[in-house]
């Protein structure tokens, strides 16, 4: 059996999945999948214009939300603001 590999940035295509794949990783709390989701959607969108958006370069995003990347909050902040995107916090629920 051949296995390809999944590259889950060539199917999330609309803006409101992405969106959707976002607050899911955010509803996690794990940080790596935070990141994981953010790189995808950055993926989706274009690296290149990501980074000319945000004044990084390509290489830099691609560390930063990759498997063992671990980006800073201000690098989070400029990708989101770039891809149209914000984050907001709520109170959690009382357990």
């Amino acid at each position: 059996m051949e296995l390809t590999h999944f590259d889950a940035a060539e199917h999330i295509t609309e803006p409101e999945d992405q969106a959707e794949l976002l607050a899911d990783a955010l509803a996690t709390g794990d940080a790596k999948v935070i990141a994981g989701a953010i790189g995808i959607v950055a993926r989706a969108r274009g690296m290149s214009d990501i980074a000319r958006e945000t004044g990084m370069n390509r290489q830099q995003l691609y560390r930063a939300f990759g498997k063992d990347g671990n980006p800073t909050l201000s690098t989070v902040m400029a990708v989101l603001k770039a891809l149209d995107l914000r984050m907001t916090v709520q109170r959690a629920e009382a357990a």
